[in-house]
């Protein structure tokens, strides 16, 4: 029940988009057509997927303070934290790489659809965020997170982040149809759009399964 409450609050309550605001540079960049937003909050899915537990395992047993004790004991007290950043930032990287190829070679029409955006999931501050999320939530635990519980968090994270992007392109399809006040055209009215629906999700704060 618990790892299940956690993967419907990081959907809905903690969502990337509407509670933290991370990730808005893709998510209204490509969030014009439905088409294209699916493909990449897949991709986004994918990802998280890998990346989280990937860099779970590497703060837990190389990073954090005394985390190489498994070594030998003489390790006890070697905290390389402050090595978060770069390592997380530099797998992240390689697995967008290799995400990217998978889609070049299997979905060539959705690559050249994402365009520039399907690389820049390496530079997604939702991704990166999981990643220190996690670090902070293994921090603040005292007994931990296990490998389950990062990919629970990692997956509930993404297809918050997915259900964001796939309802804002969704409306922004029928708002073509609606008289928009010409200021407002584009990425004004996506703003508001975006606020509000950051307020509807407010509504859901405070609910425990």
């Amino acid at each position: 029940m618990e790892l299940f409450n956690m993967f419907i609050k990081s959907i809905f309550i903690d969502n990337m988009i509407f509670a933290f605001f991370l990730g808005m540079c893709s998510f209204l960049a490509v969030s014009k057509t439905v088409k294209t937003s699916l493909g990449l909050g897949v991709a986004v899915i994918f990802v998280l997927l890998i990346t989280a537990p990937f860099n779970w395992v590497i703060y837990h047993y190389l990073l954090k303070a005394g985390a190489l004790v498994w070594i030998d004991a003489s390790f006890a007290d070697v905290d390389l934290s402050y090595l978060s950043f770069l390592v997380f930032i530099a797998s992240i990287a390689a697995i967008v790489q290799l995400v990217e190829m998978v889609v070049e070679r299997f979905s060539p029409p959705l690559y050249n659809a994402l365009g520039i955006f399907l690389p820049l999931i390496a530079v997604n501050c939702v991704i990166l965020a999981v990643a220190l999320f996690v670090q902070e939530k293994e921090d603040q635990s005292l007994m931990g997170l296990s490998a389950l519980e990062v990919t629970i968090y990692a997956v509930g994270s993404g297809l918050g982040w997915f259900l964001a992007i796939v309802s804002m392109a969704a409306i922004r399809e029928k708002i073509k149809y609606s008289n928009v006040p010409a200021p407002l055209r584009g990425l004004g009215i996506t703003f508001i759009l975006t606020g509000l629906m950051a307020i509807a999700f407010m509504g859901l704060m405070g609910i425990k399964l």
